[in-house]
């Protein structure tokens, strides 16, 4: 595993330098690296580090999210209001209705088989997209009308909403029924994650001003408490730790002194984490799977894009948001890969008749959305986005 982890680092730091020098997202070459070092290409990782790739990658995701949880503040979520609802699954459902519909045509599927697809391409990534949305919150593009904080938001609960959906379709296909129940585990997934989250964060928050410790002792315990938070996802009741772990980080930024000593760590945890999240995210991708459906599944998931972004265009209705500021949103709205790889061989697992089918497309999917998106919001961010100058 040590030899794994000394690919893993030197390949994902050069060639994500390689493509920053290049102008483009860092993170294209550390899934870059991670199809290389895999184990479809040239087979270097170690199958002990393989084995827990979901927990590391799962790791790196709470640091960005407790990250992103810091960045955010009440007021600017307030300022965003409908908006951030409505993007929380609006863009998902136009996604998973296009799926639905159209997957039967391309590819000769049943209509049950194409929900399942649907359920496991539909969700955005928060590895693609929260890391993009801080910087732009650091760089003030766009923070005027809260559009980071608007995305950040509705991506963060996408993810829940379409993983309900995947476990419902999931049911039906087992010959287990499809209960209107598992729908509510949606709004009540948020609002324990919200409740218990935050509540988590006030707790914390009170103690570190009362208890003076070290700057990075300060860091490690919130660290502690945002895994803590993840665990509380395998009790019987409906919660979401993702959204958890950003509303603690909501609540430190409204109420710790520590919150600038905080971010600090955190963005120099994220610079060691994000090499192993993208690194292992590409590690998981099957390019030969991937091309085995041929041109007209990257057709398939252009079409159903499309449909998506206008999912995202409707959301923003009656907004005070211009062309370019709805068209980085909707952009914003288009990677997928954090869900994708962690579920989309979950049907073939199931033994489901077109698991491998599944398997395909959603990997398709990463290798699609993931550069197309993060090139298209590196190069529009400051294009499309005000930048909000503080008065002096």
């Amino acid at each position: 595993m040590v030899e794994s982890i000394a690919y893993i680092c030197l390949l994902g730091l050069f060639l994500g330098f390689l493509f920053q020098k290049c102008h483009l997202p860092r993170l294209l070459g550390m899934i870059i690296a991670g199809m290389i070092l895999g184990p479809y290409c040239l087979s270097l990782l170690d199958i002990s580090i393989l084995e827990v790739s979901s927990q590391i990658r799962q790791m790196a995701l709470i640091i960005i999210l407790t990250r992103a949880g810091l960045s955010l503040d009440i007021s600017d979520l307030k300022k965003v209001g409908r908006p951030a609802i409505l993007m929380c699954f609006v863009p998902a459902c136009f996604e998973m209705a296009a799926t639905i519909y159209f997957a039967p045509k391309f590819f000769s599927i049943s209509t049950l088989d194409a929900a399942i697809l649907a359920s496991v391409i539909a969700a955005v990534s928060p590895a693609v997209v929260v890391p993009k949305m801080i910087e732009c919150m650091d760089k003030k593009l766009g923070t005027k009308k809260g559009i980071p904080q608007m995305i950040l938001a509705g991506a963060s609960v996408d993810d829940v909403f379409v993983i309900v959906m995947f476990s419902c379709f999931t049911s039906l296909a087992m010959g287990n029924g499809f209960h209107a129940s598992e729908l509510l585990r949606v709004p009540f997934s948020i609002g324990f994650g919200i409740l218990i989250g935050y509540g988590t964060g006030k707790i914390v928050s009170l103690f570190l001003n009362k208890i003076k410790m070290h700057s990075i002792n300060e860091f490690i315990f919130v660290l502690c408490f945002s895994f803590l938070l993840m665990k509380l996802e395998n009790l019987p009741i409906p919660f979401s730790g993702y959204i958890s772990i950003m509303a603690m980080g909501l609540a430190l930024h409204n109420t710790s002194n520590s919150c600038m000593s905080l971010n600090h760590f955190y963005n120099q945890t994220w610079n060691i984490a994000q090499i192993f999240l993208f690194v292992l995210v590409g590690a998981s991708v099957n390019l030969s799977v991937a091309f085995d459906y041929g041109w007209i599944s990257v057709l398939f998931l252009f079409v159903i894009l499309l449909i998506r972004i206008l999912g995202v265009f409707i959301c923003l209705i009656k907004t005070p948001l211009n062309k370019k500021e709805r068209f980085f949103t909707a952009v914003s709205y288009c990677p997928k890969a954090t869900v994708q790889a962690a579920i989309g061989s979950v049907p073939l697992a199931m033994g489901l008749s077109q698991g491998e089918f599944i398997l395909a497309i959603s990997v398709l999917s990463i290798l699609v959305s993931a550069p197309l998106g993060a090139i298209l919001m590196h190069i529009l961010d400051q294009k499309c986005l005000e930048k909000e100058y503080l008065s002096q």
